[in-house]
């Protein structure tokens, strides 16, 4: 009996699971076509094949159902950017060129993404629909794992960081956001705006030993 409960139990957690991943999977669409304003929940349900009342139950207010979209689609992101960390930040020969091919690797992996050109569009778009302060914690979490880096870096005297939330700002601007405000997917160009970023980030944070520090693995 216990057994056929739990059974149950996992057949009703991945329906409700599937439901919500159908709902969210609606309003990203929608409110990428239509815009958050002219997307209706009665919409969302017809388009992910439930009831208004099932939207509601599960997301209350349209604007948590918006904010949830963001954040779903804001994970594919920040796992890009925690790939090209683990890849290419952790160990290493030379500092310039490792953060010349981390930049590369989540330029191309977010150039290709549907979910990098969804999240850019839903918090640029619809910014005056979502929370600024969900916006704020948006911005922190893609600057995270950058941030740490970069004070296990101080810390290991290859830059000089007094304020590594500032540095992480300065690299992402003068890097990877460069690139994509450009709009450019020439891979020669790219790399000029990467290596020409990181070069200028160097010049004003790193100190001048960071071609010979070797293998830099803070972790613990």
């Amino acid at each position: 009996m216990d057994k056929m409960d739990n059974t149950e139990d996992k057949k009703i957690r991945k329906g409700s699971s599937e439901k919500r991943a159908s709902i969210i999977a609606a309003a990203r669409e929608l409110f990428l076509t239509d815009g958050f304003d002219r997307s209706s929940v009665d919409a969302v349900a017809a388009k992910a094949g439930v009831s208004k009342r099932t939207v509601y139950d599960y997301f209350g207010e349209k604007q948590n159902l918006l904010v949830t979209v963001v954040e779903e689609t804001s994970r594919a992101v920040l796992d890009m950017i925690d790939q090209a960390i683990s890849d290419y930040l952790w160990e290493f020969e030379d500092l310039e060129q490792a953060l010349i091919m981390f930049c590369e690797q989540f330029a191309a992996s977010a150039n290709g993404s549907s979910d990098y050109s969804a999240l850019i569009r839903l918090t640029t778009v619809e910014a005056a629909n979502l929370p600024v302060s969900f916006l704020e914690k948006l911005d922190s979490a893609t600057e995270e794992g950058i941030i740490k880096r970069f004070t296990e870096f101080g810390q290991a005297g290859l830059l000089d960081v007094p304020n590594p939330e500032m540095a992480a700002k300065h690299f992402a601007a003068l890097t990877f956001l460069l690139v994509f405000n450009q709009r450019t997917s020439q891979n020669e160009q790219i790399k000029q705006i990467i290596s020409g970023g990181v070069q200028v980030f160097l010049r004003a944070y790193g100190h001048p030993n960071i071609h010979t520090r070797k293998n830099v693995d803070t972790e613990g």
